[in-house]
């Protein structure tokens, strides 16, 4: 039989009896947080010691594990986030899953032989970026949820030295591979810092804004659940090197059930067992220990109204039946899965579109009896009469409801009984220590103990006597030596041939031998531990302290590109627009720059008039710059192919155009870079952008230590704009219509143009559908950061960005107003006014600019 390759299976923990669970039931490797810099901030973090005690439970089953260090770091903790780093190294585990690429380069400096795995917010889903990590040298990356079976070959085929990783079950985040400004904007909690508030779980109207319709409702950005087991033997033969399962919020239970699922059915693969999808039964316990709906995903392709969850965002169980009638305070229920006491139970509004609502937990359960089902189901109906309570009172519904098994009594015993022999070892980390005794008759008992390199002795104050009933030998000896509890030891090996036969020693005092020898370890111990740890202290800071910031990592502009901004000019002032006639209003208010988007809707104006634009331009002074689509998949390469044609400077938030492009034209990072540190502004510097826009979720005074090194130079920041909260595959104006993605261009160019989301706080987001048919949910309200531009400019910062994405901005006014401040201050001015505040009649927000996520 021919070797198939099987990929690991990856199964997520947030406490120590999920790792029990995912150890027990198949997991190769485990991945889990430790209690700080880790994207779960709350009910998924391990202490330092549970993580000593996760690693000893993996490592005792030949089962690796990964930890979650895959937040973006601030300048001021880098120093604090690798000294975190290297305790959990210590602790024992085999890698770390990072994000921030300036953390990928220190920990490559601090601890060279550590693995580094690149998160899935790193957004890898093409050839360049893909070949960017390999550069960056990764052993592994974690490519973006939205990727197809042939986005996954081609990147395949171009790396095939780079560890791939890919997610097949659990959670899915709408945001284009988890990266969300949306929920830091609205609640300074930061997707991108661990601090999601599910903004994308809450329910939405979409409206049409020219018309004021309603065109839809209801959780419409919140995705099903992802269960790819159907795709499974596919994903495997691309060579996948992992598959991952969501899930480090979930409950024990939850890993145990969904890792013996996956278990099962690649070693299905193993065996030979080709084109055989799971089961309706082997994929039932996955349904029922968690799920929001399933759906396997994009490796089929892009999905459509069936890829969300539209009437809930949370559990919704397995529906097995219907209410059937009334006895007294109980209810009487026809089931295709007969229920019990302690199962959790919703009922669900025969109408349509409606949510569970009501629910309880089993309390009585009578079987009145069995019938048939429909013929063409199989199955067979179980008539029960039930007690059902939430609380103190009992549930009751009308006839009709449907019954939705939330929770399986038997299922979870099941789970927990799985795990139940995997037991958790009580201390971890112990240093072994070996003893060596000698002494005869009438001397004192000499003891030699040494642990690693420190060795220490103690003599005995009570001189050995010939034994008259019990002689020292060694069960006696390691009995008393051996009891080290509390202390940071373990006993090794004994050696007693250097001991006389026959002799006695009172086990007072070979307990003061012990103890007196315990005090000598640990203060040696202590002693090297402080130099070890001042030793890596020093490494850490001076990697830290050290930003490469020499011409070799800040590409100069080459030759062949003309300069965006005349030299004269004191500033940068671009203008990010998507239209021509905004173009030209922001350069008659004193852009410098326009920077013109022409895929963030449809259709795009035709390339002929952009090259008229920029020779408009041109003749006045004003550079043009392209910004090109943060997702570029392989299959659309082709599409933006005639647009990079054109030559022009480029702002691009897809790291790997950034880097493809940056050795032969002026490419700035745009801010979905998300640079939030020196380490990591340098990395892109040396990747070849020419600037580097810094991340929109900083403050100011976290800019000035993301600048310092460079005094501002080489930096933009944007200081006003609704910034791109999400990219999603998904389109809700095509699923509002029920409309296969892709072919229905007439919605969003013809009927439909200009649509919005609302919360049910009342907020707008403005939705752009792409050239590429992905929805850009933008912010409800334009960062103003007028106030701030004295102190971006006292940083030394000289370049500052202003989008204008939705219709009706008063463009023209509003780059006068940041022109005519930006002017005053290269006069020498220590404060400006602030006249974009009164364009925008308090409607604006400041952002994060004095807001700390």
């Amino acid at each position: 039989m021919p070797h198939r390759h099987i990929p690991e299976l990856l199964a997520p923990a947030g406490t120590l009896d999920a790792v029990r669970a995912a150890v027990a039931n198949g997991a190769n490797a485990v991945y889990l947080g430790a209690s700080m810099y880790n994207a779960r901030d709350e009910g998924a973090q391990l202490s330092l010691d549970e993580l000593g005690q996760a690693c000893a439970i993996a490592h005792a089953r030949g089962v690796r594990v990964y930890l979650t260090f895959n937040v973006l770091i601030k300048p001021h903790e880098l120093n604090e986030a690798l000294s975190y780093l290297g305790e959990c190294i210590d602790r024992g585990i085999d890698a770390a899953i990072v994000q921030d690429l300036g953390v990928v380069r220190l920990i490559q400096q601090v601890y060279p032989q550590f693995e580094v795995h690149g998160s899935t917010q790193m957004t890898v889903h093409d050839v360049a970026g893909a070949q960017v990590m390999q550069k960056l040298g990764l052993e592994r990356v974690v490519l973006a949820r939205e990727n197809t079976l042939e986005d996954i070959r081609a990147i395949r085929e171009a790396v095939p030295d780079l560890g791939l990783e890919t997610f097949v079950h659990g959670a899915l985040c709408i945001s284009y591979s988890g990266q969300c400004f949306m929920s830091g904007m609205i609640s300074e909690r930061s997707a991108n810092r661990g601090s999601c508030a599910q903004s994308c779980r809450k329910d939405y109207t979409l409206n049409d804004d020219l018309t004021g319709e309603t065109l839809d409702t209801g959780y419409l950005i919140s995705t099903k659940d992802l269960a790819a087991h159907d795709h499974l033997e596919a994903i495997a033969k691309l060579g996948i090197g992992c598959l991952k399962v969501e899930g480090r919020k979930k409950k024990p239970e939850y890993v145990a059930t969904v890792t013996k699922a996956y278990r099962g059915w690649l070693d299905g693969i193993a065996r030979g067992e080709e084109g055989r999808a799971p089961s309706i039964e082997e994929v039932e316990p996955l349904v029922q220990i968690f799920s929001r709906g399933n759906t396997g995903g994009m490796y089929g392709g892009r999905q459509g109204r069936e890829y969300i969850t539209r009437t809930q965002p949370d559990n919704r169980g397995l529906t097995i039946g219907t209410v059937v009638g009334q006895e007294g305070g109980d209810l009487v229920v026809e089931v295709t899965r007969p229920l019990a006491v302690g199962d959790g139970l919703g009922f669900e509004s025969p109408e349509p579109a409606s949510a569970a609502s009501i629910g309880g937990t089993v309390q009585r359960v009578r079987t009145v009896g069995t019938r048939d089902g429909a013929e063409d189901a199989g199955e067979r109906l179980h008539r029960q009469v039930i007690t059902v309570r939430s609380g103190l009172r009992p549930t009751r519904v009308a006839d009709g409801w449907r019954v939705v098994r939330t929770s399986d009594v038997t299922l979870l015993s099941n789970a927990q009984a799985s795990y139940a022999n995997v037991s958790v070892p009580d201390r971890v980390g112990l240093a072994r220590v070996d003893v060596r005794c000698f002494g005869h008759a009438g001397g004192p008992l000499k003891t030699l103990w040494r642990t690693g390199d420190i060795e220490v002795t103690v003599r005995g104050e009570v001189m050995l006597a010939p034994a008259s009933k019990r002689a020292l030998d060694m069960t006696q000896l390691r009995e008393q030596l051996g009891r080290l509890g509390g202390t940071p030891f373990k006993l090794g090996a004994v050696d007693i041939t250097g001991l006389g036969e026959g002799l006695f020693l009172p086990v007072s005092e070979l307990n003061r031998l012990r103890q007196d020898a315990v005090e000598q370890l640990e203060q040696q111990l202590g002693w090297a531990q402080l130099s070890d740890a001042a030793v890596r202290t020093a490494r850490i800071e001076e990697c830290v302290a050290h930003v490469p910031i020499a011409a070799d990592t800040m590409p100069i502009v080459p030759p062949m590109v003309p300069s965006a901004v005349p030299a004269e000019t004191p500033h940068a002032l671009r203008a990010i627009v998507y239209d021509l006639a905004a173009a030209r209003e922001a350069a008659a208010g004193g852009a410098t720059e326009i920077v013109f988007d022409p895929f963030l809707r449809h259709p795009a104006p035709p390339r002929s008039r952009v090259i008229a634009l920029r020779d408009e331009l041109a003749e006045q002074g004003i550079g043009l710059r392209l910004r090109t689509p943060t997702i570029v998949r392989p299959e659309e390469r082709r599409q933006i192919a005639p647009w990079l044609a054109l030559e022009l400077p480029l702002l691009s938030g897809h790291l790997g155009l950034m880097h493809e492009f940056g050795a032969t034209r002026d490419v700035i990072a745009d801010y979905a870079t998300n640079v939030f540190n020196q380490h990591t502004a340098a990395t892109m510097f040396e990747f070849g952008a020419s600037r580097v826009v810094a991340s929109i979720e900083l403050t100011v005074d976290e800019l000035q230590m993301l600048v310092a090194p460079w005094g501002g130079a080489g930096f933009d920041v944007l200081v006003y704009g609704r910034p791109e909260g999400m990219t999603i595959e998904h389109c809700v104006l095509s699923a509002a219509f029920d409309r296969v993605p892709t072919t229905c261009r007439d919605l969003c160019v013809q009927k439909h143009p200009q649509v919005s989301l609302t919360d049910p706080a009342g907020y707008t987001f403005g939705v752009a559908t792409d050239s590429a048919c992905r929805n850009r949910l933008l912010h409800s309200r334009p960062i103003d950061g007028s106030e701030y531009l004295p102190a971006l400019w006292s940083q030394g910062i000289r370049g500052y960005q202003m989008v204008f994405n939705v219709p009706g901005d008063p463009v023209q006014a509003l780059v006068r107003a940041y022109r005519e401040a930006l002017d005053a201050l290269a006069s020498g001015a220590t404060t400006v006014g602030s006249a974009s505040r009164t364009l925008l009649d308090g409607a604006f927000t400041r952002g994060h600019f004095a807001r700390a996520v």
